[in-house]
Formats: structure tokens, C-alpha cells, sequence
């Protein structure tokens, strides 16, 4: 595809490594030269420094051949203006915006008469939204869901002593009640991914990826792990746009303080919020902390804009005794750096909303992508189409398949059922396939194998 992106930040910047690699064209556009200048030697894309809402700017990027523009610069306004003109002047075929402000969020404005934009990603609600699965799930490093809800992942920490710790996967079975069933989709050990098989023994620090039924990942956790008590006691730093929602979010459900250290955003704030309380005060002051009993804080949630004070604030709450803590942390390397030490959760925004994105770009008929283990793997909830003739999957059993390189069957939805495959399960048209990639260089390859092909008979 030639795709132009509007924005060289972090999730522009993520967007584009993440296609560039899959044999796309890439155009990047930025007013600012010096991360344009970064990526064009990181990456093979071409970039354009100027105004992305200006008609010559996207006509210099190549926008009359775009088969798809994402504009994702800080600016609502530029995004929209940008979605229009490539709709109604250069007729470009697909349109996604980054919209920060839920004003713009009506679809009549979004509609083709308006701003012409086909899917908008609002990265505040989708962080807010990923931030409460996780306080919902307080063991695991990363929760996601696919099938509308109906089957859920959780990739968590092998401890020691733990039920499979030491046991090859297939045991996994043993330790569930009848009538649920799970997958262990992929383990990471030491940062890389392994080819496991039901030989493989577990070890302690891996990190596993579970899945299974929503109704069953409950149970599935508690057998598996050291269960933790689900979270009552929020402490959030940072009343900006995710702190806030993220405290709206959970406020009903948790006893929720809010540490913001701007007073007028502070008193803002706080008329929002029906329950939680705001203060206004540093996060990383000590006795703040400790005054606010942070020994007995479930959750720390470190979501102000600063990556520095938000690592600061995460360690010294988890040194002060909570529980588990989680930092907000834009830069990637920070992200790799500080997970697994004091910090339990290091969140990577960009990685959070790029899922929602690669949806739209895919080239298969893809209904979720979740990006994981901060984009170096990748989930795909791809649907079946089409019959035996021109689809390569359809009528064919899983051990029928060619052999996916880096990637796995984790489940099958059929009809709102579940079903975690095994070697001799069929794959049916309509059926949605979750594909686990651990190694993303395979995923071109993966979605080629579940696109319809035209017969040779629908060639003559």
C-alpha cells in the first residue's frame, strides 16, 4: 500500500515501523525536521517537512496516489482539515484521524459531507480503557481482548513455585477444572520469544501468554498463579486528559486519589470527579506518600507528561510499599529499561493506540490487532471468508495449513462460541481466527494466507 502519515510523534513514528517493514510505501509528514531527519535514517520511508493541512504540502508527499492517509499530528483541527481535503481533492480511498477532543467525536461531523474521516482513534479513551483492564487484572503485564469481549489474553509472569513452573505446557490441563479450556499462545524468556510446544517446560521470570474464554480466564489465572486481590486502593499522579478519565473511569469501583501538582488543574479536576479525591501536591514527595497511606495503595498509576517524574513517582510508591505501580513512559527504550525492576507495568501510549490503527491498514479482513510486549509481537483476530476454492484456509484442518513461521493458532470464535483448537480442528467460513505472531517480519504472511484468492475458474 502507499500510505502517507501526518505526524512523526510517537505514534506516528510507531505506525510507520510497523508497516514499513510489511513491503508498504511510507510517507511521513511533520512540521518539525529533526524527527523527520531521525526516522528517514532508522527508516526507509520518505519524508515531507511542512504544514500537513496544506494542500501543497500533501500534494508534495503524494497524496493524489495515497491509498490510505493517517493523520495523527498533535493538532485535532489540522487532522480533520487534512481527512477533508484528501477525501474531497485528491480522492484518496481510506481516512483515519487522531481526535483528542470528544467534541469532534460525533459521526455527523466525521460523516463524508463533513470531515470525510472513515475511522477516528481517540488515544486518551483507548489508554484509559487499557489502563482499567489491567487494574481489573492486577497479576497480569498486559490484558486484550478480541471477539467483542468474548475471549481475553493475558500475558503475565511465570513465578516461582507456580503450578507450570518447572512442567512442559501440555500439564497446563491438568490443574483446570472440567469444561475449561486454554492456550498458552507464546512465552518470552529473557526478552525473546521461543518455540514452544507442549514439551516445553516452563521457567520462572518467563512471560506467558494465556488465553481463553472470558468467562474462563478467571479461573484459568487462579489455577496458574499466585492470584492477586483485585485492586480497591487506586493512587493516580497526574490529572491530565488519561489521569483524569482513567479516575472517572474507576472512580465507582475503587477508592481513587488523585495527586496533581498545578493547583487550577487540581480544582478542575476535581468538579469533575463525582467520588475521587484531588490533591495538589508533588507525587514524588515522600511524606505526601506516605501520608496518603501508600503501604496500603493497591495500584500506583504514574500517568503525568513526563516520563522522568513518572518513573521517579512509580519507584519510590513501590519502595514505599504499594502493592503494584505502573508508569506512563512515551520514550520505548525508557519503557524496555524499567520493566521487571521496581517498576511492575511500563506502558508505552504509542504502542497502546497503534492496535486500533494496524486494524485499519491490514490488508486481510482484520477485525483486532493488539500490539504487544511494546510492538515486538503482535495478535491478530483475523475472519474467514470465502470456501475451499478460494480461500486457503477454509474446509482445511490446522495441521492441513502451511506451516506458520513465528505464529500460532491461539483460538477460533465460531458462532459466539470459543473453541481453543487443536491439530485436527477445521476452520469454517465466518469463523474468526486469533493468530499469535511473535515474530512480526511473519505477518504479511499470515494475512496472505487467510485472503480470499480469486478461483481460477472466476479467471476465465
Amino acid at each position: 500500500m502507499n500510505i502517507l502519515i501526518l505526524g512523526a510523534g510517537q505514534v506516528g513514528a510507531s505506525l510507520a515501523e510497523a508497516l514499513v517493514s510489511e513491503a508498504n510505501d511510507i510517507t511521513l509528514v511533520d512540521l518539525d525536521a529533526v524527527p523527520l531527519a531521525q526516522l528517514a535514517d532508522r527508516l526507509d520511508v520518505r519524508t515531507v517537512n511542512g504544514n500537513a493541512a496544506f494542500p501543497s504540502v500533501l500534494r508534495e508527499a503524494g497524496v493524489e496516489s495515497a491509498d490510505l492517509l493517517v493523520a495523527v499530528t498533535q493538532s485535532d483541527q489540522s487532522n480533520l482539515v487534512a481527512c477533508k481535503l484528501a477525501h474531497s481533492r485528491f480522492a484518496v480511498p481510506t481516512r483515519i484521524a487522531r481526535l483528542r477532543s470528544a467534541d469532534f467525536l460525533d459521526p455527523a461531523l466525521l460523516s463524508t459531507e463533513n470531515f470525510a474521516v472513515d475511522f477516528a482513534l481517540c488515544p486518551e479513551q483507548e489508554i484509559s480503557d487499557y489502563i482499567a483492564k489491567l487494574v481489573e487484572y492486577p497479576e497480569a503485564l498486559q490484558v486484550v481482548e478480541f471477539a467483542e469481549g468474548r475471549v481475553v489474553m493475558v500475558g503475565v509472569r511465570a513465578y516461582e513455585g507456580g503450578l507450570l513452573v518447572g512442567k512442559p505446557i501440555r500439564a497446563m490441563r491438568d490443574h483446570l477444572p472440567a469444561g475449561v479450556d486454554a492456550r498458552i499462545a507464546a512465552i518470552f524468556r529473557d526478552t525473546r520469544a521461543i518455540d514452544a510446544n507442549g514439551d516445553t517446560l516452563v521457567q520462572a521470570g518467563d512471560e506467558v501468554f494465556l488465553l481463553a474464554a472470558s468467562e474462563h480466564i478467571r479461573t484459568v489465572l487462579k489455577e496458574l498463579r499466585r492470584m492477586q486481590k483485585p485492586a480497591r486502593k487506586l493512587m493516580i499522579a497526574g490529572a491530565g486528559n488519561v489521569g483524569a478519565r482513567v479516575a472517572r473511569r474507576l472512580e465507582g469501583q475503587c477508592e481513587v486519589t488523585v495527586i496533581e501538582n498545578r493547583a487550577a488543574r487540581a480544582s478542575l479536576v476535581a468538579g469533575w470527579l463525582d467520588r475521587a479525591r484531588v490533591i495538589n501536591g508533588e507525587a514524588t514527595d515522600e511524606n505526601l506518600l506516605i501520608g496518603e497511606e501508600i503501604a496500603e495503595t493497591d495500584m500506583f498509576l504514574a500517568l503525568t507528561n513526563d516520563d522522568e517524574n513518572n518513573i521517579m513517582a512509580a519507584s519510590l510508591a513501590k519502595r514505599l510499599g504499594c502493592r503494584r505501580v505502573l508508569a506512563l513512559i512515551n520514550r520505548e527504550a525508557y519503557a524496555d529499561m524499567v520493566q521487571g525492576g521496581p517498576i511492575d507495568i511500563g506502558l508505552s501510549p504509542a504502542q497502546v493506540s497503534i492496535g486500533s490503527l494496524l486494524t485499519h491498514v491490514r490488508q486481510a479482513d482484520v477485525a483486532r490487532v493488539h500490539s504487544l510486549r511494546r510492538g515486538a509481537a503482535e495478535a491478530l483476530e483475523l475472519v474467514v471468508r470465502g470456501d475451499r476454492r478460494s480461500s486457503q484456509v477454509v474446509g482445511r484442518r490446522i495441521e492441513e495449513l502451511p506451516p506458520l513461521r513465528g505464529a500460532s493458532i491461539a483460538a477460533v470464535v465460531r458462532s459466539g462460541q470459543v473453541i481453543i483448537p487443536h491439530h485436527d480442528t477445521l476452520i469454517e467460513s465466518g469463523d474468526h481466527v486469533i493468530v499469535f505472531c511473535t515474530r512480526k517480519r511473519h505477518i504479511a504472511a499470515v494475512e496472505k494466507l487467510f485472503q480470499p484468492v480469486r478461483s481460477l475458474f472466476s479467471l476465465r
